[in-house]
């Protein structure tokens, strides 16, 4: 059974958000737990809410602290929890570009309106006044600036006659409370998807000269000059791993790779007596530059002379 992913939760008000996304992650199949709720709101409700539900809790007050360093006491505590995603849940505080940076595709936000229309406040009166049919939500990833991250989801609210910002507000944070916790859950289970892992390799092969892909006993392979220097298993002859499988020196190599970092290698099926390893991409905190730097070593290893010219290493 693999583990939830651990998860933080930002907040500065009463948190009805969080505590969708903390109800959700008690079913048995939601991929993730919310492991430290925080806020910079010592009255937050939410905070008491966490409390009650046995969730630890941080709270920092940041008057007088300036943002940046504020930002890193915050995450301090988020490190400190083992959170590896960070959930901004009614958190009204904009954030520091270095903090943003350091949660880079790792932080999500939820925003009461259909953005790209109407970033910042006073959504919901906005959509009105413009005549719109729908209101909505959208779940999106946290960039430096505001309200602007990739779309995750999105749900629309419809406007009825009579709406005011204070009534649609009302139906739309309903469809709030579904749509954080159901696209949460989607975005931290992709690493253990292997429709998702297989287009990380292959946007990464992808930026090797003249690779061609092709299947390998049931399996994607990626070859260069008609040798294959990298093949896609998942969870094949009985194991447990998705992992990509890349060549190495040889079996001392391979052996050392095991011994140093074995929740990182390990020797497959079949491949491993040639010298084959395979490396897991079905864990927590993948490091998709180390998975790159294998690629382009093993591309290096069968490429013929002219290609491996054009490539430093």
């Amino acid at each position: 059974m693999v583990d939830k992913t651990p998860v933080a939760v930002f907040i500065s008000g009463s948190g009805t958000n969080m505590a969708a996304l903390l109800y959700a992650s008690r079913a048995a199949g939601c991929p993730y737990e919310i492991v430290l709720v925080l806020s910079n709101n010592p009255d937050a409700s939410g905070l008491k809410l966490a409390q009650a539900e046995g969730v630890p809790t941080f709270c920092l007050p940041h008057k007088g602290i300036p943002r940046a360093d504020h930002d890193a006491l915050m995450e301090e505590q988020v490190r400190a929890s083992g959170a590896r995603f960070i959930a901004l849940a009614g958190y009204m505080r904009i954030l520091s570009p270095e903090f943003v940076g350091r949660w880079e595709g790792r932080m999500l936000n939820i925003h009461p309106s259909l953005l790209p229309k109407y970033k910042g406040l006073h959504t919901h009166d906005r959509a009105i006044e413009a005549g719109d049919t729908h209101g909505g939500c959208t779940v999106h990833l946290v960039t430096a600036e505001l309200d602007d991250g990739p779309v995750l989801g999105q749900t629309p609210v419809a406007i009825i006659p009579g709406d005011t910002g204070d009534s649609l507000a009302a139906r739309v944070l309903f469809a709030e409370h579904q749509l954080y916790s159901r696209t949460l859950a989607a975005y931290v289970a992709r690493e253990n998807s292997a429709e998702w892992l297989l287009e990380k390799v292959r946007t990464l092969t992808a930026a090797l000269p003249e690779v061609e892909e092709r299947e390998s006993h049931g399996a994607p392979g990626w070859r260069v000059g008609g040798k294959y220097f990298a093949h896609f298993n998942d969870q094949h002859h009985g194991t447990p791993h998705i992992a990509l499988l890349v060549k190495t020196s040889g079996q001392d190599e391979l052996a050392a790779l095991i011994d140093q970092a074995p929740e990182m290698w390990f020797r497959p099926a079949y491949y491993g007596a040639s010298g084959w390893a395979g490396l897991v991409l079905n864990r927590a905190d993948v490091d998709w530059d180390h998975a790159a730097d294998w690629l382009r070593r093993s591309w290096a290893a069968v490429a013929p002379r002219r290609l491996a010219a054009m490539m430093e290493f």
